[in-house]
C-alpha cells in the first residue's frame, strides 16, 4: 500500500476548497487501488471523515477557518507545528488539494500541491486587502513551486495560465477535475418545488436566474446586478437570486455594496434577492427552479457551481473567460463578463428565444455526465503514481 498523506486545513471549509478536498478523498478512498491515506489536521474534523481514512491532529493553535477573511495569515509557529507534524507521517507522497493552505515540509518526501488557478496573481488588487497579503501570498507560491515535485491543477485553461504566469514548465502539471454531488440532480417534485418558491418569494410565472458563489471582486457580481434592469425591461418577470454567505468569517468582499447596489434601482430591487449560505439540497431545489444559473466571473479555475448547475439540467449563462468555457460546454450561452449589456442580451435571449431553454437544458445534463467525482480520483491517482516515480 502507497501511504498518502493529505494536508486537511482545508477540510472544514465550507468554500470550494473544502468541497473539493472532502470529495476528491472520499472517491480516493472508495477506489480501494493500493493506496492508503492520512489526513493531517490542526484539530479535529467536523465533518465526516471517509471510512478507512486515518486522522492526525498536529495541535496547531489555530486553523485555517480563522485566517479565511484573507485579513489575516497564520501564525509562523502554527505552520511550523504543521511542518513538523506531516515530516514525521513519513509518507511516501504529502498531498495539498489546495496551495492556500500550503506550509513547507522539512524533509524530502515527494510533495504534490494542487493550485486551482492564478486568480491571486491575475487581479491581486481584486483578491487582497494590502500589498502586504499579497506579498505573503507570492512567497507562499514561491516555497510551494520550490517544494513541489509536480503541480495538480483543475482544468486545462489553469494548466496554461500556470505555466505561464508562474513558470512553471507543463510537463511538471497534471489535471485533475471535479464532479458534482448526486444530491444536484433535476428535481420535478411539484411539492418540493412549491415550498422552495414560498420560501425564496418566487412567483409560480417568475423567470428565475440564479447566481451561486463568493462575493470576491473578481466575482464580478455588480455586473451581474447592474445587468437586471435591462433585463426586466424585456422580461418583466425576471427575478434574481443570489447564493453565498453574507455574514460572518469570509474573504475579503463587497457584500454590503453589492446589497446597496441592488437597491439603488427602485424595479430591480424588488426582484434581486440575497438568499444567503444555503444547504445542498436546498440549493438542488433552486437550481432545478430556475431557467439559469449565471456565472460573471472575471476568471475561474474551474466553476464548480456551474457543473452542479448542469447536473440539475439548468443550462449556464457564462463568462467567455478562464475555465468556463471548458466546463460548460455546449451547456450554456456566453458573453463577455466587462460587459453588463453583452451579460443581459444573452439572458434575454435564453429567457425569450423559443425551444433555446429546453435544447440547453438538454445539453446541460449531458454536458455534466462527462465529469464526476470518479474521474477525478482516478486523474489524480495517476498524478501521485508520477510524482512518486519522477526524479
Amino acid at each position: 500500500m502507497i501511504h498518502v498523506a493529505i494536508d486537511a486545513l482545508s477540510w472544514d471549509n465550507e468554500r470550494g476548497f473544502g468541497r473539493f478536498t472532502r470529495s476528491l478523498v472520499a472517491a480516493l478512498a472508495a477506489r480501494g487501488t493500493g493506496f492508503r491515506y492520512t489526513l493531517l489536521c490542526d484539530r479535529a474534523p467536523e465533518r465526516p471523515v471517509p471510512a478507512g481514512v486515518d486522522v492526525v491532529i498536529a495541535g496547531a493553535g489555530k486553523g485555517m477557518a480563522d485566517a479565511a477573511s484573507g485579513a489575516a495569515a497564520r501564525r509562523g509557529a502554527d505552520m511550523l507545528t504543521m511542518s513538523r507534524a506531516a515530516a514525521a507521517l513519513k509518507a511516501e507522497l504529502f498531498f495539498f488539494p489546495a496551495s492556500y493552505s500550503f506550509y513547507p515540509i522539512p524533509s524530502l518526501v515527494p510533495k504534490l500541491v494542487c493550485i486551482h488557478d492564478t486568480i491571486p496573481e491575475r487581479f491581486p488588487d481584486l483578491i487582497f486587502p494590502t500589498g502586504r497579503n499579497f506579498r505573503l501570498w507570492q512567497a507562499k507560491t514561491w516555497v510551494a513551486k520550490f517544494q513541489a515535485r509536480r503541480i495538480l491543477t483543475v482544468s486545462e485553461a489553469s494548466a496554461n495560465d500556470i505555466a505561464r504566469m508562474l513558470r512553471i514548465p507543463r510537463r511538471r502539471i497534471d489535471v485533475t477535475t471535479e464532479g458534482a454531488e448526486p444530491v444536484f440532480r433535476p428535481i420535478t417534485d411539484p411539492a418540493t418545488r412549491a415550498a422552495a418558491r414560498a420560501r425564496h418569494g418566487i412567483a409560480e410565472g417568475d423567470r428565475v436566474l440564479t447566481y451561486i458563489g463568493g462575493f470576491n471582486r473578481h466575482k464580478n457580481v455588480a455586473s451581474l446586478i447592474a445587468a437586471m434592469p435591462a433585463i426586466l425591461e424585456r422580461v418583466p418577470g425576471a427575478r434574481l437570486v443570489i447564493i453565498g454567505r453574507t455574514t460572518g468569517a469570509r474573504f475579503w468582499d463587497n457584500i454590503e455594496e453589492l446589497q446597496e447596489t441592488a437597491r439603488t434601482d427602485a424595479r430591480a430591487s424588488g426582484r434581486i434577492g440575497f438568499a444567503g449560505e444555503l444547504d445542498d439540497e436546498e440549493m438542488a431545489t433552486l437550481l432545478s427552479l430556475s431557467d439559469a444559473l449565471v456565472m460573471p466571473s472575471l476568471w475561474e479555475g474551474f466553476g464548480l457551481p456551474a457543473l452542479e448547475a448542469m447536473s440539475s439540467g439548468t443550462p449556464v449563462l457564462a463568462s467567455d473567460r478562464g475555465s468556463l468555457p471548458e466546463v460548460v460546454g455546449d451547456g450554456g450561452l456566453y458573453f463577455d463578463p466587462a460587459d453588463k449589456d453583452a451579460l443581459a442580451a444573452e439572458a434575454i435571449r435564453l429567457l425569450t428565444e423559443p425551444g433555446l431553454a429546453a435544447d440547453l437544458k438538454a445539453r446541460a445534463l449531458a454536458r455534466a455526465r462527462t465529469f464526476g467525482w470518479d474521474k477525478a480520483a482516478a486523474l489524480t491517482e495517476a498524478s501521485f503514481r508520477r510524482t512518486i516515480d519522477s526524479a
